[in-house]
């Protein structure tokens, strides 16, 4: 039996608060809260659950956020964000059927590489650029890949949609962190429906830090749309890495 004394409470509680807040403006807050409810005694499975009870609140308010200010119109995103529960609902089931080790190793690599870009390469700001994908192909071939991925393992998965925003859709920094919330909400929804059915997530415990997410989430997002690439660059560069190196920990 899970013992939520006080102290494990108020420790997940600042955790959810930090993630709700990195991962409104770069994603990666999973990086926060999974340690923290396995540091806490939870085994994976049911940590991973747990998260994705608190991590929907998340993104559901930085998303709600960002379309406020005008900074994405969630109606054009209807068809993707299915796309994203589908494929997150089916990558969460496929959990205990599909090897992941080889994905393991080479998530830092791919995260490390995303950290280098988007430090090193030049002109990335708030602007818009040249798009190399329709939005058709990108909805048909970016989102399902990376929000099965999302269900199946999960870390990285706002870094890695930020990168197919800029990269593909040619969005500018801003306007590509807020399109990543709707897909980012929708395939963590489909992996709760599949983790509530397998996974056993703690309800009441992921309640509780649900609240701590949404004032994160707010504050994140606020910032972000306040000063822009300026904050999300860097903290997106920050958070790819540390996730590269825990993941690299990990394995070693």
């Amino acid at each position: 039996m899970f013992d939520l004394s006080l102290h494990l409470v108020l420790m997940l509680t600042g955790a959810a608060f930090a993630a709700g807040f990195v991962d409104a403006i770069a994603g990666g807050g999973g990086l926060i809260t999974v340690p923290a409810l396995m540091l806490a005694g939870l085994p994976p499975a049911q940590a991973l659950a747990t998260n994705k009870v608190q991590g929907v609140f998340g993104a559901a308010t930085a998303c709600i956020s960002y379309a406020r200010r005008g900074l994405v119109d969630l109606r054009h995103q209807k068809i993707a964000a299915v796309v994203a529960f589908v494929a997150g609902l089916a990558g969460a089931f496929f959990v205990t059927s599909i090897p992941t080790d080889a994905l393991r190793y080479g998530l830092p690599v791919l995260l490390i590489g995303i950290a280098v870009f988007f430090a090193l390469k030049p002109g990335l700001d708030d602007r818009d650029r040249h798009r190399r994908m329709s939005s058709a192909v990108f909805t048909a071939s970016f989102v399902p890949a990376i929000a099965f991925y999302d269900g199946l393992v999960g870390p990285g998965t706002g870094s890695f949609l930020m990168l197919g925003f800029v990269l593909l859709a040619g969005y500018g920094v801003l306007k590509a962190t807020a399109h990543t919330k709707l897909l980012n909400f929708a395939s963590n929804l489909g992996g709760l429906v599949a983790f509530a059915l397998v996974g056993k997530p703690l309800w009441a415990l992921g309640a509780v830090m649900a609240v701590a997410q949404i004032a994160g989430a707010m504050l994140g997002a606020r910032l972000a749309m306040r000063i822009g690439a300026r904050v999300i660059k860097p903290l997106l560069v920050i958070t790819s890495t540390a996730l590269a190196l825990r993941l690299i920990w990990q394995l070693l």
